[in-house]
């Protein structure tokens, strides 16, 4: 075969991208995979998708504009924003017809609707409903700790969480900018009034609170990675405990969270054999998350999920995010697990673009566990 075209679709303003530093590695590990990458935006298709306008790393700094054929499979990052160009690209998604190595997923909502029906995956689940004055009251009769959340967005923006203490309602979360925010009311009714304002603007879910706590006063979970590799097979990148900074409602690492090897974290708080259960269930829950999503959503390449593990070492799924960073990788100096992390998409991509229409559809979930 012809050495593999692979294009990366992504947001594009002048020879401004949404994610430099990854996408330069990106395009790097396509070179030592032997195949020609490049950046595009839906702006970028010519001639009736014939060629593409790609981008790829100057030679002095900076982005260059190259014409290259059309792409053999197209890996997707184009990132929710609330705008008319992320309109567009929504469009384009539904009218181009280039081999996508991922679909597109649904909101927050959607998707925790596509999980329940499945009822393997009801023992992971919080309970979830669509945010409006009644289900917050009803959701604070039941749970002393709520979360909401906007249908759309990542990296902690705009969550807040609401905790009962005593007499008060305490809130606490981050604006868009990621500052932090906080109150305190006497009643349900102050409480609605505040999250009404907070909420205005768009859709947003409420989420049963967990008591994640492993560190005092911090907000803790996992971030576990799984993506397809280059024989078409889900597997585990890897996985890491992200600490929130004190008094936050999220445990980002943008939002000043620190990244800390899973084992390291857990073994002296639950044990060797405990940690091993905990890590295991962890990793049934993504492969089941994966096949689920795939299953109604059709092909994907990766997910990022956010695992909240209780007091009691249970594991629950607090949100998938398939385009997902994978700094907390480099953070922790898990080097080989960070080179896995940027390169397994391409992977796929190239089996992809190699074996579709000569072997037609690939199996949807191939079980394979890969650590390291």
């Amino acid at each position: 075969m012809k050495r593999p075209i692979i294009g990366i679709l992504t947001w594009r303003e002048g020879k401004r991208f949404a994610e430099p530093t990854y996408f330069r590695r990106l395009l790097k590990a396509g070179q030592e995979l032997g195949c020609t990458v490049f950046l595009f935006s839906p702006n970028d298709v010519l001639g009736g998708g014939k060629q593409v306008r790609g981008y790829v790393p100057g030679k002095s700094g900076g982005w260059q504009a190259r014409i290259f054929d059309r792409p053999d499979a197209v890996f997707d990052r184009y990132r929710y924003t609330p705008t008319q160009a992320f309109k567009n690209y929504v469009a384009f998604r539904r009218t181009s017809n280039f081999l996508y190595a991922n679909n597109r997923l649904a909101n927050k909502w959607r998707v925790h609707e596509v999980l329940h029906r499945d009822s393997r995956m009801h023992r992971w689940l919080p309970e979830t409903y669509l945010y409006n004055r009644q289900s917050l009251v009803n959701m604070l009769g039941k749970h002393s700790l709520l979360y909401v959340k906007p249908l759309n967005g990542t990296g902690g923006r705009n969550i807040l969480s609401i905790e009962k203490r005593g007499d008060e309602l305490r809130l606490l979360g981050r604006n868009k900018q990621r500052a932090k925010v906080a109150t305190v009311v006497r009643d349900k009714a102050a409480a609605q009034r505040w999250v009404d304002r907070w909420t205005r603007q768009e859709k947003y879910i409420v989420q049963q609170g967990l008591r994640l706590q492993l560190v005092p006063s911090r907000a803790v979970d996992m971030r576990l990675l799984i993506q397809k590799n280059g024989q078409g097979e889900w597997s585990i990148t890897g996985h890491g405990i992200r600490v929130g900074p004190e008094r936050s409602a999220t445990s980002n690492l943008h939002g000043g969270g620190k990244a800390i090897p899973v084992s390291v974290f857990l073994r002296p708080r639950f044990g060797e054999e405990h940690t091993a259960q905990i890590v295991h269930d962890c990793e049934q829950l993504a492969f089941q998350t994966a096949e689920t999503l795939e299953d109604h959503f059709g092909r994907m390449v990766e997910f990022g999920l956010d695992i909240g593990i209780d007091v009691e070492g249970r594991a629950w799924l607090i949100e998938v995010n398939p385009k997902p960073a994978r700094e907390i990788f480099r953070e922790m100096g898990a080097t080989e697990q960070y080179k896995n992390a940027i390169t397994r998409p391409l992977e796929y991509a190239i089996y992809l673009a190699k074996t579709q229409g000569r072997e037609g559809r690939e199996p949807l979930l191939k079980r394979k566990v890969a650590r390291g």
